[in-house]
C-alpha cells in the first residue's frame, strides 16, 4: 500500500478542504437563525478523516504515476460524495443514508437529480451546501479534464492535450499556473452571474446559489419549479447566457485573455456546439408549431431555455416539456447523450467526440468511392491519430453499452420503461430531470426504490469521470502494474 501513499495524502488534503468549506453553510445558518449541529458535526468528522489520511501518509513520494492518477481520480470523487452526504444525513430533513448519498453524488457530479420535495422549505444551510457541491464538482471536472485526463489518455481526452494544453504551456509554463487561471475565470463568471441574477430580480440568497449551479451547469435550484418559479424572462436570459459560458472549454478563456481574441470563434468544437444548439431550437420550435397548430401557443423563450438546459446537462426547467408530445422526449434524449464541450462543466459524450466520429465515418465513405486516396482526419488543424479515433469509438461504444445495461437493471428494480430509459440517460449524461411522471421535469427522484438510486449514483460517477477512469480500476491487470 506504500505505493499509494501519495493518493491517500492527497485525499486527506481534499477532505480537510471539504470540511473547512462547511464553514460557509454554517455562516448562512447563523445569518438566517437556523443554527444547529448539522455542519459542525459533519465538518469535524470530515476534517478528522482528512487529518488521519494526511498524517499517516506524510512521508509520501512527491510524484504520481498514471496508475495512481486513475485511482486518485476515482477515490476523490467517491470520498467527496460520501463525506458531502453527511450534512444531508444529520440535517432536520431526516434523510436516509441512500437519499443523503444520492443527493450528494448528484451534486458533486453536477447531475442535478434531487430527492427533495418542497425544496423552498429546506434549511438555508442545506440549500447553499447543495449549490456548493455542484460548484466544486464543476471546477473539479474542468481541472481534471485539463490536467489529469490528457495524461491518462482517457476516451479521447488527449485531444485537449493536443489542441489546448500544449499551446497553453507556451503562455503558462507550469500546470499550477494553468489551474490557478482556470479557477480565477470560474470565480469571475460565478460572481458576475450572481450580480446579474440579483439585478434582474433574485434575492441575495437565490442569486448566490443559482449562480453556482448555473456556471457548474448543475441545475440544483431552491424551488420545486426550478427557474420556472421566477417566471422572469430576464432571469431566464441571464441563465441561458451563463450556461453557455460554462459550456465552453475553459482553457479557451485563458487563450482569449492571453493573446488570441478570436480563439473561441475559431474552435471547431465551439462552433459545432452553437450550431447544434441553434439547429435544435429551430427543430423543436417548428415541431411545436405543427403540433399545436397555433403559433401563439408556442413560447420560443421556453423552447430556447429547455434546449440549452438539456443539451448542456444543466437540468433547469421552465415548462413541463413532457407535455409537448412524444417527439421532444426522443429529441431531448438524443441531446442528453451529446452534451456540451470537453474541458467545460458540461456532460455527455461531448461534442468533439461526435464531431470526430462524423469525420471518421465520412472519410470511410470517401475511401469506398476513392480507394487509392489518402485522406487524413484533422481537427482544429491538428492531425487526429488512429489511436485517438480508436479511443473515441471505444468510449462511445462503452457509453451506449452501459446505458442499455443500466436501463435494463433499472427495470429490474420495478421502474417502468420510460423512467428506466430516461433515468439511465439522465444519470449517465449528468442531466438531472428524466422523462415521464416519475422523474420528469415536474417531479423528483424521491419516489423510486433505493436500489434504483444506488444504480443511478453509479451511472452519475461513471458519466462524470468519462467511464474509463472508473472501469479501469476493476481490471486485475491494473493492480499488477
Amino acid at each position: 500500500m506504500s505505493n499509494y501513499k501519495t493518493v491517500f495524502f492527497t485525499l486527506g488534503i481534499l477532505l480537510i478542504i471539504l470540511g473547512i468549506a462547511m464553514i460557509v453553510p454554517l455562516a448562512f445558518q447563523l445569518i438566517y437563525k437556523e443554527l444547529d449541529s448539522t455542519f459542525v458535526v459533519s465538518g469535524i468528522i470530515t476534517i478528522t478523516f482528512g487529518v488521519l489520511f494526511f498524517l499517516s501518509n506524510i512521508d509520501h513520494l512527491k510524484s504520481i504515476n498514471t496508475q495512481q492518477a486513475f485511482l486518485l481520480t476515482a477515490l476523490s470523487w467517491l470520498s467527496i460524495a460520501v463525506f458531502g452526504s453527511l450534512p444531508f444525513f444529520f440535517s432536520e430533513l431526516n434523510l436516509s443514508i441512500t437519499d443523503s448519498f444520492f443527493e450528494s453524488m448528484s451534486g458533486i457530479t453536477t447531475t442535478g437529480a434531487t430527492i427533495l420535495s418542497n425544496i423552498e422549505n429546506s434549511p438555508k444551510g442545506i440549500l447553499i451546501w447543495r449549490a456548493m457541491l455542484q460548484w466544486l464538482g464543476g471546477i473539479g471536472v474542468i481541472l481534471m479534464a485539463i490536467t489529469l485526463m490528457p495524461i491518462m489518455n482517457i476516451g479521447g481526452m488527449q485531444l485537449l492535450k493536443i489542441s489546448y494544453y500544449d499551446t497553453s504551456e507556451k503562455i503558462l509554463p507550469k500546470s499550477k499556473q494553468i489551474s490557478l487561471r482556470l479557477i480565477m475565470v470560474y470565480l469571475f463568471l460565478t460572481l458576475f452571474c450572481a450580480i446579474f441574477y440579483k439585478i434582474f430580480g433574485m434575492n441575495f440568497f437565490d442569486s448566490i446559489t443559482h449562480s453556482m449551479t448555473t456556471i457548474a451547469t448543475g441545475g440544483f435550484s431552491n424551488y420545486d419549479q426550478s427557474i420556472g418559479y421566477f417566471n422572469n424572462p430576464y432571469i431566464e436570459i441571464i441563465s441561458i447566457l451563463f450556461i453557455l459560458l460554462g459550456s465552453i472549454p475553459f482553457i479557451l478563456y485563458i487563450k482569449f485573455i492571453s493573446d488570441d481574441k478570436k480563439i473561441i470563434f475559431k474552435d471547431e468544437q465551439v462552433k459545432l456546439f452553437f450550431k447544434l444548439s441553434l439547429f435544435s431550437i429551430l427543430i423543436l420550435f417548428f415541431y411545436l408549431i405543427i403540433f399545436n397548430k397555433d403559433i401563439s401557443q408556442v413560447h420560443i423563450r421556453s423552447v430556447i431555455f429547455n434546449v440549452v438546459s438539456i443539451l448542456t446537462g444543466t437540468g433547469y426547467v421552465t415548462k413541463e416539456f413532457d407535455q409537448w408530445g412524444n417527439f421532444p422526449l426522443i429529441f431531448f434524449l438524443i441531446l442528453m447523450f451529446i452534451g456540451g464541450c470537453a474541458g467545460s462543466t458540461t456532460c455527455g459524450i461531448k461534442v468533439f467526440r461526435v464531431h470526430i466520429l462524423y469525420y471518421f465515418i465520412r472519410n470511410q465513405l470517401l475511401k469506398i468511392i476513392y480507394p487509392r486516396a489518402i485522406i487524413n482526419l484533422k481537427y482544429n488543424n491538428n492531425k487526429v491519430e488512429d489511436k485517438l479515433i480508436a479511443s473515441i469509438i471505444s468510449f462511445i461504444y462503452l457509453y451506449i453499452l452501459i446505458f442499455f445495461v443500466l436501463a435494463s437493471l433499472l427495470t429490474l428494480t420495478g421502474l417502468d420503461f420510460i423512467t428506466s430509459i430516461s433515468g439511465a440517460a439522465s444519470s449517465l449524461s449528468n442531466v438531472g430531470p428524466g422523462l415521464g411522471n416519475e422523474i420528469g421535469p415536474n417531479s423528483n427522484y424521491s419516489g423510486i426504490p433505493d436500489q434504483s438510486k444506488w444504480l443511478l449514483s453509479v451511472g452519475m460517477i461513471l458519466g462524470r469521470l468519462e467511464i474509463f477512469a472508473i472501469l479501469i480500476i476493476f481490471l486485475p491487470s491494473f493492480w499488477r502494474k
